[in-house]
């Protein structure tokens, strides 16, 4: 993931809402959906990406009453952060398991200009 993939993600309206959602404490998809009023077809697509790059991780997989299996997710973002330093644009993640992932530093002008 570059910078720019990293800074949408982390600033796109419904991924902060389900990061912020699962914060303290796991939950569904649906619950997600119902509680932060994302469409739910887009808040798993959201999932998906937020477990892709790390943010995001399964950890149970419930059986509901009528026997259909519901994952719970909850947010492996302690922190972000996204500024401007000596002429270069840069964002950090730090994870609740200790990992830090930094984007940024040497941008082309021609990269800025074209997204």
């Amino acid at each position: 993931m570059d910078l720019f993939e990293a800074s949408q993600l982390i600033t796109d309206k419904y991924s902060v809402r389900i990061l912020v959602g699962t914060a303290k404490k796991p939950k569904s998809a649906i619950e997600l959906s119902e509680k932060y009023g994302i469409p739910i077809a887009a808040c798993y697509r959201k999932i998906k990406e937020l477990e892709k790059a790390g943010l995001l991780r399964c950890v149970e997989r419930r059986l509901t009453r009528k026997g259909k299996r519901v994952s719970m997710y909850i947010s492996q973002l302690k922190t972000a952060y996204l500024f401007f330093e000596n002429g270069k644009l840069r964002m950090r993640f730090h994870l609740t398991n200790g990992v830090i992932n930094d984007f940024g530093g040497e941008l082309q002008q021609a990269n800025i200009i074209e997204r």
